[in-house]
């Protein structure tokens, strides 16, 4: 992670679970930090947590990632006062319990489309411009799943696993697009099981289901940052012992 002390990363869905995670352990490791969240209050509490050396490095910055013109202003306000993206995690991810052919719940459906694909790859579009401009051989990391590989018996998953199907898709199209392009920017999708956090469904919390923890995907991300820059990891799956998924 040395290569990355004092450079700037932007982590989206910032205020719990993994996203919170991220962001506490990247500042830990040197980098700015920019939250990215629409509970920005909570990306402010979690200073408390940090090494007081640490809590300077994390900025904490309201964006609702299914908004197109937020995202920008966003971004631009972080390239006016840092200079540019460097790393970008897309972690903001959502997951409304109904069914697929249940009527009435466009808008339930559509809101989980905004945020889990439009909103990561919006956010991956301005995040490689910043990095193409600056010549800087980035990272981007998108927090994916295992249900973006298979499809799984989860009552009321609806559209979520189309969606993590879609991010394994978009994964490798940019990563395509980054060698056509003679790019040394690096894109990672990381995918876990099943993990203890806000948008699991009380029905899978209290059923004794083997679970990582959110530190257990911040680390895979200071994993897959820390690599040589010859090194790219793809995909990388992670699940807790005993998973049946």
């Amino acid at each position: 992670m040395d290569r990355w002390v004092g450079k700037v990363a932007v982590v989206t869905g910032a205020s719990s679970g993994i996203g919170a995670g991220i962001a506490k352990d990247l500042a830990k490791a040197g980098m700015v930090v920019v939250g990215l969240a629409r509970r920005v209050e909570r990306i402010e509490a979690l200073k408390a947590h940090l090494p007081e050396s640490a809590r300077s490095r994390l900025h904490a910055v309201k964006c609702d990632v299914s908004k197109e013109e937020n995202i920008q202003q966003v971004f631009q306000w972080v390239e006016k006062k840092f200079g540019g993206v460097d790393v970008l995690v897309n972690n903001a991810g959502m997951l409304r319990q109904t069914d697929l052919l249940e009527t009435g719940n466009a808008q339930m459906i559509r809101d989980t489309l905004d945020v889990n694909v439009m909103g990561l790859v919006l956010c991956s579009q301005i995040a490689y411009q910043s990095m193409k401009k600056r010549s800087v051989d980035g990272h981007i990391v998108h927090i994916n799943s295992v249900t973006g590989h298979k499809v799984f018996d989860i009552p009321q998953s609806n559209i979520y696993p189309a969606t993590k199907h879609a991010v394994t898709a978009i994964t490798e199209t940019m990563r395509n697009e980054l060698r056509n392009a003679g790019s040394k920017i690096k894109v990672t999708s990381i995918s876990p099981g099943v993990v203890s956090t806000e948008i699991i469904p009380e029905a899978m919390l209290g059923a004794g289901l083997p679970m990582l923890e959110a530190e257990d995907i911040s680390g895979a991300v200071l994993y897959v940052l820390g690599t040589h820059p010859r090194v790219q990891i793809h995909e990388l799956i992670i699940k807790p012992v005993g998973e049946k998924f």
